[in-house]
């Protein structure tokens, strides 16, 4: 057994005392979901692909904070893992692409479509270099995307393809899903209205129940930041608006969940109801044949367990991300996901998990969400305006 390399963030698998969200503005809603995605992701990154069990061999026990890579100083040339150094606090495509979105949302400064994926996006990916953690240099974000968001590059730069219609072919994963946060804080408390920008965007780069499952995602963060809410609430405004494999998913996950106040209990069982919703199968290397292809009877594995998480943990962050991130398979986008949601809820995220990763990501996690903060609050005042003018136009129909 190797001994323990992560540095201790507190929280543990047994129960504790829970850090009950709180009311919060906007902007400490926006933040709190944009630096808890990013830090989750971090989290999570270095674990990514392997099980419970392997990670409780790897590092001695469960993992309690930002720790190093799998492979140590081998990082480099050890597979599958090269030539990415996860771990030690680097983010990971799924908070690249989060800031990618943000910066379109700052172009355009309000609602977007699957033409701006395709207008801002794309071109952004393709042609902006930036400081790439994992490869420790910079270097275009294209250059570091899996082959799944490669697609929106090949499909709708290179093939000229209608962008609502883009995703259609490209294999069925949450790489969509993994940076809607944007969506949902953009529709803050408008969970309905998330949904649909958020299955009208991920179009251009999804289909089926990957494309469900951002348009999920995005009302469960927009959910979360309404005044009052709790995990219970979030859980059941996504269930109001999801459909097929997807809605399934999430009842049978978080049906397990609600059983559970310690992550340690629920890993195990999470992963045994979602299972039969799973395409890609036990050997998270190994996908199976029927894996990632259009289903309606299917789900992404990561939102499920993402919200099964932010139920056991009565939707404190540091206890749904650690255990987000000891689930292990897609843990840094089901850890993103739930840091996302938590943050939104209020719950803080600590200190001295984002100031490292900030520091080691060599990435200002606060200023896009300020500025996010800020387009939310315009996109609002256009949405106020938009819905005025159309109750006098409604009004002139002779409606009372």
């Amino acid at each position: 057994m190797t001994p323990k390399t992560e540095e201790s963030g507190g929280g543990s698998g047994g129960a504790r005392e829970r850090g009950a969200p709180g009311s919060a503005a906007l902007e400490e809603r926006v933040t709190g979901a944009l630096v808890g995605a990013a830090v989750g992701d971090a989290l999570g990154g270095p674990v990514e692909g392997y099980s419970p069990d392997q990670i409780l061999q790897r590092h001695g026990g469960r993992v309690h904070g930002i720790v190093g890579p799998w492979n140590g100083d081998d990082w480099r040339t050890a597979r599958p893992i090269a030539p990415y150094h996860k771990g030690d606090g680097h983010v990971t495509d799924d908070t690249l692409m989060t800031h990618a979105l943000i910066r379109v949302y700052t172009t355009v400064r309000d609602h977007l479509d699957a033409y701006a994926l395709a207008g801002h996006l794309v071109p952004d990916l393709m042609t902006n270099p930036r400081w790439i953690p994992e490869l420790e240099a910079e270097a275009l974000p294209l250059q570091r995307l899996f082959l799944a968001e490669k697609w929106l590059v090949t499909r709708l730069h290179y093939g000229h393809v209608d962008p609502r219609e883009a995703g259609v072919g490209n294999i069925v994963n949450c790489g969509a899903a993994m940076y809607m946060a944007p969506v949902g804080l953009v529709n803050a408390a408008d969970p309905a209205a998330a949904y649909a920008e958020a299955i009208d965007l991920a179009g251009a780069h999804q289909s089926s129940y990957g494309r469900e499952a951002a348009g999920v995602f995005a009302a469960a963060v927009a959910a979360a930041c309404a005044p009052g809410a709790t995990p219970d609430s979030v859980v059941a405004a996504c269930l109001s608006l999801a459909k097929d494999g997807t809605r399934a998913a999430i009842e049978q996950v978080c049906e397990v969940a609600s059983r559970h106040q310690d992550f340690e209990s629920a890993l195990a069982p999470l992963r045994e109801a979602v299972a039969p919703y799973d395409t890609v199968g036990p050997d998270y290397r190994q996908p199976s044949l029927a894996a990632r292809r259009p289903s309606r009877l299917h789900a992404i594995e990561e939102l499920p367990v993402a919200l099964g998480m932010v139920l056991v943990a009565g939707g404190d962050y540091r206890h749904a991300v650690l255990g987000a991130v000891n689930y292990g398979r897609d843990c840094d986008s089901i850890a993103t996901m739930a840091g996302a949601v938590t943050g939104a809820l209020g719950s803080a995220v600590p200190d001295e998990w984002s100031k490292r990763v900030a520091e080691a990501s060599r990435l200002d996690l606060w200023s896009p969400a300020t500025a996010l903060t800020e387009v939310a609050r315009e996109i609002f005042d256009k949405d106020v305006r938009r819905r005025r003018a159309h109750e006098r136009a409604f009004a002139g129909l002779g409606v009372r």
